[in-house]
């Protein structure tokens, strides 16, 4: 009798191991999830035991090699949430032949956009197909750089936002963008705004141990990088002084403000 029991008790354990689970989750764009279900090791039957979205059995067929998941089934909306969870017998492997479909695209549009009082940076968009992050971006040291992030709200409707600029001296180039799935990035028009910043210089050019930063005379902090002769990127930060005592001899670039200059760096 008792080992009737032990079996008995251990069966549900052994039935549970022989069932594995697949999953995969996203943002409901609005198109349908597609999946490969292979046959079982032995040849009876499909890989694919159950399908749920969001703990919802699929009411639809799935003994085929491809089966589709509708998420109209599911009344869901688009930029809702999506938990996709396949229970598949062990042996076999079914795939998800389009996932980025649950990945949210970049499609906002922008409906104004400007640089008001206080340097604030606002723009109101519309149409956005997924929730992703706006980069702030500046144009200078020769490149378009990101000097900060906003998370986008998505939906159709008009969405609002803001975000405080660090601005240099000069012309100010300034633009959002997005980027999604695709890789591609999508950007907003350019703004150009200038500021009453006073121009910035540094010093000394042949440098033993510190380089300052200077405007209007004083030393004044500033944002800055230092690259050697090959462009690898060696000091970064926001001061009003460059520690170079641990940098060996040789020709050096630094950007700081919206410039970039050379330096060399001697010996004590």
């Amino acid at each position: 009798m008792k080992p009737f029991i032990i079996f008995a008790f251990l069966l549900p354990f052994f039935c549970i191991s022989q069932y594995k689970l697949l999953s995969t989750e996203g943002k409901y764009q609005g198109k349908k999830l597609y999946v490969n279900n292979p046959l079982q090791n032995d040849g009876f039957g499909y890989c694919v035991i159950k399908v749920t979205v969001n703990g919802d059995v699929l009411p639809a067929s799935i003994q085929s090699s491809n089966f589709e998941i509708n998420f109209d089934l599911f009344d869901l909306k688009i930029g809702d949430d999506v938990f996709v969870v396949i229970e598949h017998f062990e042996g076999c492997t079914p795939r998800f032949l389009n996932p980025e479909v649950l990945l949210p695209k970049s499609t906002f549009d922008i409906v104004d956009i400007e640089i008001g009082n206080n340097s604030i940076l606002k723009w109101k968009t519309k149409n956005e197909g997924g929730i992703l992050d706006f980069q702030i971006e500046k144009f200078k040291w020769n490149n378009w750089i990101s000097v900060g992030q906003v998370r986008g709200k998505g939906g159709s409707k008009i969405n609002q936002y803001n975000y405080k600029l660090p601005l240099h001296s000069g012309i100010n180039k300034v633009r959002v963008s997005q980027i999604d799935n695709t890789g591609k990035t999508r950007f907003s028009k350019t703004l150009e705004h200038s500021s009453k910043i006073a121009p910035f210089s540094m010093g000394p050019y042949s440098v033993r141990d510190y380089i300052f930063f200077y405007s209007n005379d004083k030393k004044t902090k500033t944002r800055f990088e230092v690259l050697d002769a090959y462009g690898n990127l060696l000091k970064a930060g926001f001061a009003n002084n460059v520690d170079c005592q641990n940098i060996v001899n040789g020709i050096y670039y630094i950007n700081y403000d919206n410039k970039t200059e050379k330096f060399i760096k001697v010996n004590k």
